[in-house]
């Protein structure tokens, strides 16, 4: 009797599935099972982008460092079949790969063989060169007789980065974070894959994963003496005292609002999420589902000037040069233009820094309603009917704020405008905590072979402050930890924090921290080397004009 073989067991070649991903398939690897997620898109509360910039790659550790056990389980529904052996990731339609179709009479085998070991910086296996919007990594790591990486360009590299100082500078970038960090062989990269995921099993058999909820206690005492002083203060007519006491519970609640938006409360998707919505909406005004689509990009391409919205600040902020080059943002869908008024105001920002932040939530206020009202969110699955709840919750804060304190409880103008600016400008130490942890660190794209666990180190770092001052920054002192494992409850980060500094000496990639104090000058730091890169840009295409003027920039 002949047997019948399913077809998730299926053993798919990466020729195979290229030729799927040409066709518009959204597939990704979990597990060595290839999961094919076009059906599940418009279902997945994170949004279809943080699926979209998975497709081609072994997506293991970005799954289960942000999906429960329950989540990972149903997306075994969606497996179409295996891989056999180690996966080559490709690049993403999203981040400019190319792919291509699968022709009827072509050899479906494996051709790995396109894109060798010393290769690793590539983007994609094809000929097809990528889009210059989104330029690839040039560097490229070849392995030395002793097995060190050594950073080569080509010729035409080499004449760019000659010529202009810009792409200098940005080459020097790269090859520093090559030097700095483990080579990007697959040999060390699986050791830090495999390292990444004993980790994981030992802070889960730690219990770090388990919510200490008489934490929640004391942060709930902390929140009602900042309402009681908000409202005593309102009551005797003291004002900007109440508009202080309630910016600093905002700030305060927002640390829980992020715990929510992670599932590091309850572990349940309904419940953690009606938790953010109550404070996030209905206290304050914001959208945690505008949140959790933006910050769930963020966890995926961390400091990528073409992909993360947490770094896409143009025309008042650009962390790298990459911005001068009028970068389409993929989470914005529009083109980050570097005009006369971006150059103006990133020629300053250093300066600008501290001042824009204290009106970082009114930027806020409107991404949420853009969110909101323009439906940018899931349309179908567990999440949809949470945009409705939040139009209401919305309309329910500006009804009990803006009405009910703003406009009856206080008697004149000028009151009002002095609390309604305090009760804002307070929460800015939130946005400086958030910004802190990735302004400083590294933008550059080392390719896809880069493991998740480096390439989040990489990016982020933590803040140095004493244990007693923890709620003060909320768990965002530990950001580098938080990227490991984004649903680890921020009460437990502390302790989570020894496990990564073993973790980071284990495999050489350093762990960066810095004081508060350093770290801000970190950031001040950045933002004013780019600033002065602003004036080298200019005087680049003055001369590249004169050139073409005079004839000397022709080919001939």
């Amino acid at each position: 009797m002949a047997t019948t073989t399913s077809p998730r067991d299926r053993v798919w070649s990466r020729r195979e599935i290229e030729g799927l991903i040409a066709d518009g398939r959204k597939i990704f690897i979990l597990d060595g099972q290839v999961v094919k997620a076009d059906a599940w898109c418009p279902f997945h509360p994170g949004g279809d982008k943080a699926i979209r910039h998975m497709v081609g790659r072994d997506g293991t550790d970005e799954v289960r460092a942000l999906h429960s056990l329950d989540a990972q389980a149903r997306m075994r529904k969606y497996v179409i079949g295996r891989i056999e052996g180690r996966w080559i990731n490709f690049t993403p339609p999203i981040q400019g790969g190319h792919f291509r179709p699968l022709a009827g009479n072509e050899d479906q085998e494996d051709d790995t063989g396109s894109q060798t070991d010393g290769d690793l910086s590539s983007r994609s296996n094809t000929s097809v060169p990528p889009s210059p919007i989104f330029d690839a990594v040039d560097a490229k790591v070849r392995k030395t007789e002793g097995g060190s990486s050594v950073y080569t360009t080509s010729a035409k590299d080499t004449a760019d980065v000659q010529t202009n100082p810009i792409e200098a500078k940005l080459s020097a970038e790269r090859a520093s974070d090559i030097l700095k960090y483990p080579s990007l062989d697959y040999a060390s990269q699986d050791k830090i894959i495999a390292k990444y995921r004993e980790l994981d099993a030992r802070i889960k058999a730690a219990g770090l994963y388990d919510c200490t909820y008489s934490s929640y206690a004391i942060e709930a005492c902390r929140y009602s003496l900042l309402i009681a002083g908000f409202l005593v203060a309102l009551h005797y007519g003291h004002y900007a005292i109440a508009g202080i006491c309630l910016g600093a519970v905002t700030h305060q609640l927002s640390f829980t609002v992020h715990d929510a938006g992670h599932m590091g409360i309850t572990h349940n998707f309904h419940v953690d999420t009606c938790i953010g919505i109550f404070i996030a909406d209905f206290l304050g005004g914001l959208s945690v589902g505008w949140w959790k689509w933006n910050h769930n990009i963020h966890h995926i391409v961390t400091n990528s000037p073409e992909h993360d919205p947490d770094i896409e600040h143009m025309p008042f902020f650009a962390i790298s040069t990459r911005f001068f080059d009028s970068l389409r943002s993929t989470f914005y869908e529009h083109v980050m233009h570097f005009d006369a008024f971006s150059k103006w105001m990133i020629s300053a920002q250093h300066w600008l820094y501290y001042p824009l932040l204290l009106f970082g939530r009114f930027n806020l206020y409107r991404l949420s309603w853009m969110y909101l009202i323009l439906g940018q969110g899931p349309r179908k699955g567990p999440a949809w009917k949470y945009r409705y709840l939040e139009i209401a919750g919305i309309i329910f804060f500006w009804t009990w704020y803006g009405y009910g304190v703003v406009y009856c409880s206080i008697p004149n103008n000028w009151d009002r405008f002095v609390f309604f600016m305090l009760s804002h400008m307070v929460t800015m130490p939130l946005h400086l905590q958030i910004t802190l942890s990735h302004f400083a660190m590294s933008t550059a794209d080392l390719g896809v072979h880069e493991s998740f666990a480096q390439k989040m180190l990489r990016t982020t770092m933590d803040v140095d402050c004493p244990t007693w001052l923890d709620f003060f920054h909320g768990g965002l002192q530990f950001q580098a930890v938080h990227h490991l494992f984004p649903r680890i409850p921020r009460h437990n980060l502390r302790k989570a924090q020894d496990y990564v500094r073993e973790f980071c000496e284990e495999t050489n990639i350093p762990y960066v921290i810095y004081g508060f104090g350093e770290g801000n000058k970190e950031v001040i730091g950045r933002l004013g080397e780019v600033a002065k890169q602003v004036k080298v840009f200019e005087e680049c295409k003055k001369a590249c004009v004169k050139d073409i003027a005079e004839g000397r920039g022709l080919d001939h």
